[in-house]
């Protein structure tokens, strides 16, 4: 377990009974997360999307597992040391099933993840095809995870997936009852414009809610200061890091392609000290003097 983490939860905690809304941007892996860190962020996100297309290449459609998702989030904690929120799917399984995915992802040292109301296997947020399991078997999912946690601080955050399938009604009766079953945060998934975020936002006055600004275009693009007028304490960016590297890295493999040549491109990318310091080359440095390695064996630029 992190040493952190009853820190972190805490400090998620603060954040959330905080001014405004938090704003946690996305990340798929560890190096994502230590530049979230270098630029001064409170939270991290750790979006499930993203952590498919890293590990496996694939969309968002129930193809991690728990341990693979777990194992990414423990990375993402000790990278970042900042408060984690992580994307839980939908626990797994049974109420059962449920209880083991907290108990493993607070041993991870996240500070709180998110559990959905699909059927396995489950699919991104903002995909068709969904289906939503009984609002019972839900109930006891959440039930389930706050029985489950051995730090009371660790957040419990619901989501449904019920618009898209259900209908909005639908949706917000859901949220009314994960709220009674124990629930810190509702997560309201997909609302199509402004709107429907601001049906969310007064059905659910004086509760702390989730804003899930995804690339997809339905949920409407709205800043943090005016999320946090409407209700909503945290706001994820699930995939907007990798999103804004995909046309960098297409321009540079095609100029290669094209060119044969990488000379023209330097000015246009990270030197390799910045790409050190991402790395945390100068931490490592400052341990190799502490512990008195010989000259010849440190790392050095």
């Amino acid at each position: 377990m992190s040493k952190n983490n009853d820190r972190m939860t805490t400090r998620m905690r603060k954040l959330l009974a905080g001014p405004g809304c938090v704003v946690a941007p996305g990340v798929a892996d560890a190096f994502g997360a230590r530049l979230v860190k270098m630029e001064g962020f409170e939270a991290v996100y750790m979006t499930g999307f993203g952590t498919s297309l890293t590990r496996l290449g694939m969309p968002d459609v129930g193809l991690l597992t728990a341990s693979e998702m777990i194992d990414n989030a423990s990375r993402i904690v000790d990278a970042s040391e900042l408060p984690v929120i992580a994307d839980a799917d939908t626990g797994y399984g049974n109420p059962i099933n449920t209880r083991r995915t907290i108990r493993d992802y607070e041993k991870a040292g996240v500070a709180g993840v998110h559990l959905e109301d699909q059927s396995w296997p489950k699919r991104c947020g903002h995909l068709a095809g969904k289906r939503v399991i009984p609002v019972d078997e839900m109930v006891a999912k959440i039930k389930a995870a706050c029985d489950a946690r051995r730090d009371d601080d660790f957040v419990i955050i619901t989501r449904t997936d019920a618009i898209a399938v259900e209908g909005m009604d639908a949706a917000l009766e859901r949220g009314e009852r994960y709220r009674e079953a124990g629930a810190d945060v509702l997560f309201i998934e997909a609302p199509v414009g402004r709107a429907e975020v601001e049906v969310v936002s007064k059905r659910f006055k004086g509760v702390p809610l989730l804003y899930n600004m995804a690339a997809s275009g339905k949920t409407p693009d709205l800043p943090a200061d005016e999320l946090g007028r409407l209700g909503f304490k945290l706001a994820i960016y699930p995939n907007w890091m990798l999103l804004a590297a995909i046309p960098a890295m297409q321009n540079l493999l095609r100029e290669l392609k094209k060119t044969g040549s990488i000379a023209h491109m330097r000015d246009k990318v990270a030197n390799f000290k910045q790409f050190t310091d991402i790395a945390g080359l100068p931490e490592v440095m400052e341990l190799e003097n502490r512990y008195g390695l010989p000259e010849d064996q440190r790392a050095a630029l």
